[in-house]
């Protein structure tokens, strides 16, 4: 809940930070995520995993894949987020397990049982009345969902331990970062450094990026999937709260309409996934 509630309030955090571009906001939270990663791997000692996937080339060209998806994904969050985009983004993300589901029957060779194929349908006819009553926003659902799912798919597929894992995307990711940041403060537009209040926030950026994964990361180890898979919803959720009661978006009649869809997908989903859970828990006991 801890996780999933600090991923759904990001838009709270970044509309302090609007004055910063988007851009600048990736690469501090590239930065600044590094610092803290390397603390925690070092504190735990398992710094050689980090080292280890760096140096074997079949891990590092999945790694940068893995980066680049995550770099796409948050900047175009972060950019939807300070354009006052916030129910858009959360719709990428309401979006992003029927997704999961699609790449695992193509890319994976998957099955889906008859509950998931009734929810990803009734899902699809919402998100086709989306791209008819917000073709302007529909790219941000669609580049959030895609960018995030297939980063899972490309993780799912590498074997790096998860904190090592994103040691090595924002190591790879680093001097792209850094070489932004020197050209940003060479031409003056350089947020960081201009006054305290913007640069703790920067600086902060990196744990709000780590301290969820790692929340996560814990969890995911003791809860079942299926209620890993539910409470994945609260961080969309709050994110649309976010835009309607905080941030003054609206909802038009054809967005009304293709998010009932959507949620309706998403309850015959957790539905489907809960009834499996407890069908295939005498059988794994």
């Amino acid at each position: 809940m801890a996780a999933y509630g600090l991923w759904g309030l990001l838009p709270i955090f970044f509309k302090l930070l609007h004055h910063v571009g988007p851009f600048e906001l990736v690469a501090q939270r590239v930065i600044w995520s590094l610092v803290l990663i390397l603390i925690l791997l070092a504190a735990r000692r398992a710094l050689g995993p980090l080292w280890a996937a760096l140096s074997t080339p079949r891990l590092l060209l999945p790694l940068t894949a893995s980066s680049l998806f995550i770099a796409i994904n948050w900047t175009t969050y972060i950019w939807a987020v300070n354009d006052d985009h916030v129910i858009a983004a959360s719709l990428g993300y309401f979006l992003n397990p029927l997704v999961n589901v699609a790449l695992g029957v193509l890319v994976l060779k998957e099955r889906l049982r008859r509950g998931q194929t009734l929810a990803i349908g009734v899902a699809a006819i919402g998100v086709a009345i989306m791209a008819a009553a917000a073709l302007t926003t529909l790219w941000i659902s669609i580049m959030l969902a895609l960018s995030f799912a297939f980063y899972g798919l490309v993780r799912k597929l590498t074997p790096v331990a998860p904190m090592a894992g994103l040691g090595a995307e924002t190591l790879i990711l680093t001097p792209v970062a850094l070489a932004y940041l020197g050209w940003l403060s060479g031409h003056g537009g350089l947020a960081f450094g201009q006054d305290n209040f913007t640069t703790v926030m920067l600086v902060v950026s990196g744990a709000m990026t780590t301290v969820p994964l790692v929340l996560f990361a814990v969890a995911a180890h003791r809860l079942p999937m299926a209620t890993l898979g539910l409470l994945q919803f609260v961080a969309p959720l709050l994110q649309f709260l976010c835009g309607v009661l905080l941030f003054g978006e609206t909802l038009s009649h054809g967005q009304m309409v293709s998010f009932a869809l959507i949620w309706l997908g998403l309850i015959l989903f957790a539905s489907d996934s809960m009834a499996a859970a407890r069908r295939n828990r005498p059988a794994t006991a």
